[in-house]
């Protein structure tokens, strides 16, 4: 489980390191104006790109069990390491709701 985590890191660095080259390379390859040549050039350097740099090969996993799934986005945790630390009293201003 721990060598996804690290796997994801990794693909979060390359993607923040690509990111202002893919946004500019996206641009100009949707430019109108520029010759069919140079649009085909700035293709193949945007495919040359590393895959791993894209956005959507990022995924959002808990910070304190790597778990994939059912994240909660305000706090980067699943929903059960969530709802362990509300019980417990360690997310501070949140308590289990009962009735």
């Amino acid at each position: 489980m721990k060598y996804l985590v690290e796997k994801d890191k990794k693909r979060r660095c390359l993607f923040y390191k690509h990111e202002k080259k893919r946004v500019i390379l996206k641009a100009l390859l949707q430019n109108e104006n520029l010759s069919r040549g140079t649009r085909w050039k700035i293709s193949h350097k945007l495919s040359s790109l590393s895959r791993n740099s894209c956005l959507s090969r990022v995924r959002n996993r808990c910070v304190l069990s790597g778990r994939p799934r059912g994240i909660q986005n305000y706090f980067k945790m699943s929903r059960i390491m969530l709802r362990d630390g509300i019980s417990n009293g360690r997310i501070p201003g949140i308590t289990k709701s009962s009735w």
